[in-house]
Order: C-alpha cells, then sequence, then structure tokens
C-alpha cells in the first residue's frame, strides 16, 4: 500500500473536504427553512455543521496529540448533533435530508479514523 504525502494544510485532509462539502449542502438544505426557523432549528444546523471543519481546522495545527484529538473529539460531537438535526428536519417535514445523512455518516467515519490515528501517532 503506498503512503500518501503528508497534508501540509488542513485543506489537504479529504475529512476536512467531506465535512466542508456538508456544510455547503446543510446552507442549501436550510436556506429553504420556514421563514420562523431562520433564528431557530436553520441557525443551529449551520452553527453545527460550521464547527466540524472548523475544529478539523484548528486541531490540524495543534501541538502534541492530546490536543488536537481534543479538537477532533469536539468535531465528533457536532457531527452527532447535526445527526439529530437531520432526524428534526425530517420528522418536522422541512426538507429532503437523504443525500446529506450519508454525506455526515462518510465524515462520521473519516473523522473517527483521523482521530484514530492521531492518537496512534508517535508525536
Amino acid at each position: 500500500m503506498a503512503l500518501s504525502k503528508p497534508a501540509r494544510t488542513f485543506q489537504d485532509l479529504l475529512v476536512w473536504q467531506k465535512a466542508h462539502e456538508f456544510v455547503l449542502g446543510i446552507y442549501a438544505l436550510t436556506g429553504g427553512f420556514p421563514k420562523q426557523e431562520t433564528y431557530g432549528l436553520s441557525l443551529q444546523m449551520r452553527r453545527a455543521a460550521v464547527s466540524i471543519p472548523a475544529n478539523i481546522a484548528e486541531g490540524f495545527r495543534r501541538r502534541g496529540k492530546a490536543d488536537k484529538a481534543r479538537f477532533m473529539n469536539i468535531a465528533e460531537g457536532s457531527v452527532e448533533e447535526c445527526r439529530y438535526f437531520l432526524i428534526l428536519v425530517k420528522d418536522l417535514g422541512y426538507g429532503d435530508t437523504e443525500r446529506l445523512a450519508p454525506s455526515l455518516e462518510e465524515v462520521s467515519r473519516l473523522l473517527s479514523a483521523y482521530a484514530a490515528a492521531i492518537l496512534a501517532s508517535g508525536s
């Protein structure tokens, strides 16, 4: 198995790229919410979604695996928050979450693997 070259910036990380794509999908979804949700569910969903790639980016430059892992754990918490919001959106009939749910699952899987790799690394 060929080794991939190390990421130079957070944007090089596949997990960040997929999380960013998820955020763009959340913005598109919430843009169609009822007006009364502008400062409610829409804002909360966007905040939680943005927190995922933002914490990956912030953790990328942290020194020491415990500090890096802490930011990945915060991102993982935001993944779970988004998972609930997708259930709520579907149950309220606010939009189609069929495309976003698998995207979030992929982010969750990649983030878990990235966090495990950080903890298993030598530095």
